[in-house]
């Protein structure tokens, strides 16, 4: 063992004993002779961060297509927002900060531009044309195996959404705040864009968490470490959890799925659209189509749909 080796398995000697241990991880699917002076974890956080699918993510949509503003989240700031949130939950609850890191920043490296609505028009027009479907999580995985991650993180990318469960705490805790992230600073944006304003939130679920974005993350932040002290799970308390399961589900009705995005996700249809089908009649392989409109940011792939 070297003292790099001996250092960091002090260091983890005070982390909780559900949290993972860097010399403990998996590996990764090609083995690679260990760094020096970072753990694999740290390893697999600068490889997200000196990555192209992660620098193109500051000229994707969060909600907005393309607007007209300097202060509307991007992928790229969700991501960091994601990620700031779950290092102060992992510390609190004394899991692996360098996981944790690594799983928020890479968890979204996957998605498309134009937010959901082109992961829903590239999803439709992979399953018409060629009988698959797409989920940016998977595309993701992809983006995180060509870069050689740990298995770990991999998994906690992977899992941040739909139906699996992550692996480690580390990965179901990022799960969790990712939604506490975008459902907080989605709702600063749609206000700040018109389609919301502070009256309109729901009375109830605001009196639990809180009449701020701030306030309302610090209360689930709050939540969710007293709840999983010194237990083998992620949990949050009923009302905070409920709360703010219903304020999600408010923000799909009133923002994400309302007559107001209607046109938004038209026009990310139909970018969407005509580009796949140039792709795919000029003869490019399935993976490299679903590959290059993935990684696309909103103003290329307007511009490309524009000069077709």
């Amino acid at each position: 063992m070297t003292p790099f080796d001996k250092r960091i398995r002090a260091l983890e000697e005070s982390l909780s004993p559900f949290a993972v241990r860097s010399l403990e991880t998996r590996g990764r699917a090609l083995p690679e002779e260990e760094s020096a002076v970072r753990t694999p974890f740290q390893r697999d956080r600068d490889r997200i961060v000196h990555s192209k699918p992660f620098r193109r993510l500051k000229g994707k949509t969060q909600v907005f297509i393309d607007p007209a503003g300097d202060h509307y989240r991007t992928r790229m700031t969700h991501t960091l927002e994601t990620t700031a949130i779950s290092r102060v939950v992992a510390r609190a609850l004394r899991l692996n900060e360098d996981l944790t890191e690594a799983i928020g920043l890479g968890h979204d490296m996957g998605h498309t531009p134009f937010g959901h609505a082109g992961e829903d028009a590239l999803d439709a027009a992979v399953h018409e044309r060629l009988g698959r479907r797409f989920r940016h999580n998977e595309q993701s995985l992809r983006i995180a195996r060509s870069l050689n991650l740990t298995h770990e993180v991999c998994d906690g990318i992977l899992t941040h959404t739909g139906e699996r469960e992550p692996a480690t705490l580390e990965g179901k805790m990022v799960r969790l705040v990712d939604r506490v992230a975008y459902i907080n600073h989605d709702i600063d944006d749609a206000v700040r864009y018109g389609l919301l304003s502070d009256d309109d939130l729901p009375r109830e679920e605001i009196a639990i968490l809180g009449p701020t974005g701030s306030a309302r993350i610090d209360a689930l932040v709050r939540d969710i470490v007293e709840e999983s002290e010194g237990v083998d799970e992620i949990r949050q308390s009923s009302e905070v959890g409920e709360a703010m399961l219903a304020l999600r589900a408010f923000m799909f009705e009133r923002v994400y799925l309302g007559p107001q995005a209607a046109p938004q996700h038209a026009r990310a249809h139909e970018v969407v659209h005509r580009i796949f089908d140039h792709l795919v009649e000029r003869g490019d392989s399935e993976d490299e189509v679903v590959d290059y409109i993935a990684g696309m940011t909103d103003r290329f792939a307007l511009a490309y749909a524009e000069s077709l």
